[in-house]
């Protein structure tokens, strides 16, 4: 099976993850933070999303399928990382001292549960993954699951959601050239091309631009009593 986004086709699939890597398109998951932050639940959100962060630190990134993802759309995986690369998710404070390309320092000495003594979780953010795989058009859901395994939807559509929207919005801003500059992590990571969101839905370009609008009357100090009448009750609210 092939890819149309990948040139000579497509890997063969061999994980759990990355057997869908290569299916079709879907819509993305419903809306869930960025429409409706005060109903998103974040402890309900957040194993899901270190869930996400195991998949892919001791799984997805050793895959081939992932792997030619990765190096198609330029980005290190985070065992590829030259200073202080991660190789899995438990990996020792030594392993992951120091500041990867992605990683945040490993967390100061002090009291913790003894779950998390006996089995320490490196972090490593999703997020930058996500955001390449937004604008290079390769969020299909083939590709999410492959790339974070089976708790995706919970853990990085969310996360998927918000990156999809802030790309309209970068598009709205500014030019093709500025718009890729905010996508250019490196000299060495840049993005190689730029896809307009794919698979889009009405629904999802709505919400969009009633946020967009929100976003221009804060530009005017129109929030909290100022918001303009247009805003319904709870938009309001919400605001304040």
């Amino acid at each position: 099976m092939s890819y149309p986004g990948l040139p000579n086709g497509y890997p063969p699939a061999q994980h759990q993850g990355t057997a869908s890597m290569a299916s079709g398109s879907a819509p993305p998951p419903p809306s869930s933070f960025a429409d409706s932050p005060s109903n998103f639940d974040i402890f309900e959100w957040h194993p899901a999303y270190t869930s996400c962060q195991r998949y892919f630190l001791d799984h997805a990134q050793y895959d081939g399928a992932v792997q030619a993802v990765a190096a198609l759309i330029n980005i290190c995986l985070p065992y590829q990382w030259p200073n202080h690369p991660i190789l899995t998710a438990s990996s020792t404070p030594s392993q992951a001292s120091g500041s990867g390309a992605y990683s945040l320092p490993w967390p100061p000495r002090g009291p913790t549960g003894s779950a998390q003594r006996s089995n320490p979780t490196t972090h490593v953010s999703l997020i930058p993954f996500v955001r390449r795989l937004v604008v290079t058009g390769f969020d299909k859901v083939g590709v999410l699951h492959g790339f974070f395994g089976d708790d995706w939807r919970k853990g990085v559509g969310p996360l998927q959601e918000c990156e999809r929207r802030n790309y309209l919005f970068a598009a709205k801003s500014v030019g093709w050239a500025k718009v890729k500059e905010q996508y250019d992590m490196n000299p060495h990571e840049t993005v190689p091309f730029l896809r307009p969101l794919q698979d889009v839905q009405l629904a999802e370009i709505e919400g969009a631009e009633k946020t967009w609008s929100q976003w221009l009357a804060m530009e005017d100090w129109m929030v909290g009593p100022r918001a303009p009448d247009t805003m319904d009750e709870g938009q309001r609210n919400a605001s304040v």
